[in-house]
């Protein structure tokens, strides 16, 4: 271990890598590889590593993984653009975080928006769905229940959103000044921890409600904090979102270093909240690649097997990114001067 060359974190620290350090931009660069192979329209295998072709990871871009496009594209800018429309749909979206519950409201109630709101509504639709043994929640993200009242997670959440409305959230974000603001003000939320309250950021940024650069902040889930302490020997006094930063800075030196040609997301590098999420993936991918590394979590296996979806969706990435993809790309156009599309199977 003590072979490893350190990297440097300004100021004079050092961070002293361990072999998983070497691991995250191989994985980085395969991972993304798939990615652009599937985009092509490639035939599989999409990989010779046998990690990467058995489980499932999330893509090297978090914007580009399949929630977020569903998001993107069906959520945030489809519908009234006024900032709490958008907002109400950004966050009602992501406390369930499925697109089947999306798809079920908007199956039901027509047009999900705040001026068409109604709790017995909306509760009922819900109600409804869980009664038939379906689940509205994804297991990405633990979602605790916020205080107030009932029995029913979901309803405390619509109580919770109420809340935000009430309290001209989406306006207070519009006028906020950084990415870091919008977190705080999040955060003030109950039930809204630091990991949701960030993630949360991060999508309502990919609207017009803010537009705030995701080089401004970043907050290290535990996933991430696990993937961390795998590829460091210590901090060497920094904070984990210091060495979010140092990493995501370094990106396209260490990918040189090691001769690997790493296809961006046409013209957009790593941010920092694609390499805290990078963090996460290898903290699981280091369980099969390095079992001899053992994280906080005490995990030693990846509980997703990798499937592809034989559902097809358009991706497209927010109009404000100015990614332009070339011609080369199986099914790429540009749909209009708002935003860029392309099929991916995902």
């Amino acid at each position: 271990m003590s072979s490893l060359a350190k990297v440097p974190a300004g100021s004079g620290r050092m961070l002293q890598p361990t072999p998983v350090y070497e691991t995250y931009w191989r994985f980085a660069h395969a991972r993304q590889a798939v990615f652009h192979r599937r985009v092509r329209a490639e035939p599989p295998p999409w990989t010779d590593d046998p990690i990467l072709a058995s489980h499932r990871f999330t893509n090297a871009y978090r914007a580009a993984d399949r929630v977020s496009q569903f998001l993107i594209r069906n959520v945030l800018y489809a519908g009234d653009q006024a900032e709490e429309e958008v907002f109400f749909r950004c966050l009602l979206f992501k406390i369930f975080n499925r697109i089947d519950t999306w798809e079920h409201l908007e199956a039901n109630l027509g047009e999900v928006s705040w001026r068409g709101y109604s709790f017995e509504k909306y509760t009922n639709v819900l109600d409804h769905l869980l009664g038939r043994g379906h689940s509205i929640y994804s297991g990405a993200y633990i979602m605790p229940s916020p205080p107030f009242g009932s029995q029913r997670k979901h309803r405390n959440h619509l109580r919770l959103l109420e809340r935000m409305m009430a309290d001209r959230v989406p306006s207070k974000i519009a006028k906020s000044d950084s990415l870091e603001s919008v977190f705080s003000l999040l955060l003030s939320y109950p039930s809204l921890g630091r990991f949701l309250a960030f993630q949360f950021a991060i999508d309502i940024n990919y609207s017009d409600v803010c537009s705030f650069s995701e080089m401004d902040f970043v907050v290290a889930g535990p996933g991430a904090r696990d993937g961390i302490r795998k590829c460091f020997v210590d901090s060497a006094g920094l904070t984990d979102e210091d060495i979010v930063r140092v990493v995501t800075e370094r990106a396209a030196l260490e990918f040189e270093q090691r001769g690997l040609a790493f296809e961006d997301l046409w013209g957009r590098p790593l941010q920092l909240i694609d390499c805290q999420n990078l963090f996460c993936e290898v903290d699981k991918y280091a369980r099969v690649a390095h079992p001899e590394c053992s994280g906080a979590s005490g995990r030693t296996r990846i509980k997703q097997r990798f499937v592809a979806a034989s559902r097809p969706l358009q991706q497209w990435y927010p109009p404000k990114w100015h990614i332009v993809l070339p011609p080369s790309v199986t099914g790429a156009r540009a749909a209009s001067r708002h935003h860029v599309q392309l099929t991916l199977m995902s």
